[in-house]
């Protein structure tokens, strides 16, 4: 017992120095306004995916280029601020290491051609709760923007007396009553 244990102790060790030794990773790129002018001193932020915890923050130079280095291997949140305001966010930026992630802003407006195929993909994830009575965890669901149905979501509606009344019928026909 005490060799295994040992054994998976090494095993972990192992593992978290090999992390250890995964060079850093970098993301770089441009950004660029509606007249596809490079943007000068234009923040770009690096935060956790849920935005909570900013990790580095980069400022554009003459050109629009900005790079980011040093960073974990992992999952990012890319947030381009111009000005002190918002103008886009990249939610799920993956970078690996020892290498660079390119990514660029562009800040011209889609043709209205694209937009309506934008939305028209739409889709949104739901949580759906666990059912009653198990003990497996609830889950999420993906469904398409617009979704106005409930049976599109497998939900039915019923007032409180159909509810009533078919709690009786199932009740009544397992008893013998």
């Amino acid at each position: 017992m005490f060799i295994k244990s040992l054994q998976i102790g090494f095993m972990g060790l192992f593992l978290c120095v090999a992390n250890a030794w995964a060079g850093p990773s970098s993301i770089q790129g441009v950004v660029t306004d509606i007249k596809e002018q490079p943007i000068k001193g234009a923040d770009v932020r690096i935060e956790s995916k849920d935005g909570k915890q900013v990790f580095a923050t980069a400022k554009t130079d003459g050109k629009g280029r900005y790079i980011s280095q040093g960073l974990q291997p992992g999952v990012y949140r890319v947030t381009l601020m111009v000005n002190g305001a918002v103008k886009a966010s990249i939610m799920n930026t993956k970078t690996k290491a020892d290498q660079v992630t390119q990514l660029n802003f562009d800040l011209r407006p889609l043709p209205a051609g694209q937009v309506k195929a934008a939305e028209k993909k739409g889709k949104h994830m739901v949580w759906v709760p666990p059912s009653t009575g198990t003990h497996t965890g609830g889950h999420w669901e993906e469904v398409p923007d617009g979704a106005t149905e409930p049976g599109a979501l497998n939900v039915q509606r019923a007032n409180a007396e159909a509810f009533q009344r078919q709690a009786q019928t199932m009740g009544s026909g397992g008893t013998g009553r």
